[in-house]
C-alpha cells in the first residue's frame, strides 16, 4: 500500500517531505513486523543541512528499513539500473529520484557515477550505498567496492561511514525465518574526499572500509 502510494505521489512530487514520511513510515511499519528495535550512535556525527555519502556494511534485507528509518537525514539509494525495469518499484525509484548505476559496461557504468555525481552536487542529496555490493552471505563483511568513493570524490560529498550490528540475527541472507532483536546503527567521522583524486579512489576505498570494520568492533 505504501509503496503504491508513493508511486502515485511522486507524479507530483518527487523530492519532497511527503516521499520522506512515506518511506520512513515504510522503515517503520517493515521493523515492527520484524520486531527489530534500533538504537542509533554516533548521529551527532553528522552536521545538519549537510549532505553525504553514507557508506555502510550490508547484512540483510532488514538494513534497507533501518537506514531509511533511523538515519537523521533523508536519503536516496544507488540502485541498479535493471531494477527500472522492474513494475513498481523501478517506476519509483525513477520518479522519487533515486540514483542508478549501468552496469552493463565500464563506460556506461562510467557516465551514470558522473551523472549521480553531478545531482549529488547540484541538489545537495544525500546517498546511501552498501558498500560491498550484496548481502553478506556469511555475516562477514566482504570488500568493499569502490563506487562510494568515486561518487564523493567527483560531488565533493563527504563520506559518512556506518555499521550495521544485529540486523544478521533478524534475517540472515538466504533465509526466510526471521525473529525478532536488537540493531544498533553507528555512525562515524565523516571523511572528506577533498585531496582525493579518482586514480587514488581505491585507497579511500580502503580507509572507509577501515572505519566500518573498527565501528563494527566498537
Amino acid at each position: 500500500m505504501l509503496i503504491s502510494t508513493a508511486v502515485v505521489t511522486s507524479v507530483f512530487q518527487p523530492w519532497g517531505r511527503w516521499q520522506e514520511w512515506l518511506y520512513r513510515t515504510w522503515g517503520a511499519t517493515v521493523l515492527a513486523i520484524f520486531g527489530a528495535r534500533v538504537r542509533v550512535r554516533g548521529a551527532e556525527n553528522l552536521a545538519p543541512g549537510q549532505h553525504y555519502i553514507v557508506v555502510s556494511n550490508h547484512l540483510s534485507l532488514v538494513d534497507t528499513p533501518v537506514m531509511v528509518r533511523h538515519l537523521p537525514m533523508p536519503v536516496k539509494f544507488l540502485a541498479k539500473r535493471e531494477l527500472l525495469k522492474a513494475p513498481f518499484i523501478g517506476w519509483y525509484i525513477n520518479r522519487a529520484g533515486h540514483l542508478t548505476v549501468d552496469r552493463a559496461s565500464p563506460r556506461s557504468a562510467i557516465t551514470s557515477m558522473n551523472e549521480g555525481a553531478r545531482l549529488v552536487r547540484e541538489k545537495r542529496l544525500s546517498v546511501m550505498i552498501f558498500a560491498e555490493g550484496t548481502r553478506s552471505m556469511d555475516g562477514e563483511m566482504q570488500p568493499f567496492k569502490d563506487g562510494a568513493a568515486y561518487l564523493a570524490i567527483q560531488s565533493g560529498a563527504p563520506l559518512a561511514p556506518v555499521a550495521l550490528v544485529g540486523t544478521w540475527d533478524i534475517l540472515p541472507a538466504k533465509s526466510s525465518h526471521f525473529r525478532g532483536g536488537e540493531v544498533e546503527v553507528r555512525i562515524g567521522t565523516p571523511v572528506s574526499p577533498e585531496g582525493y583524486t579518482l586514480k587514488q579512489r581505491g585507497e579511500l576505498t580502503e580507509l572507509l572500509e577501515e572505519r566500518v570494520r573498527a565501528l563494527m568492533s566498537a
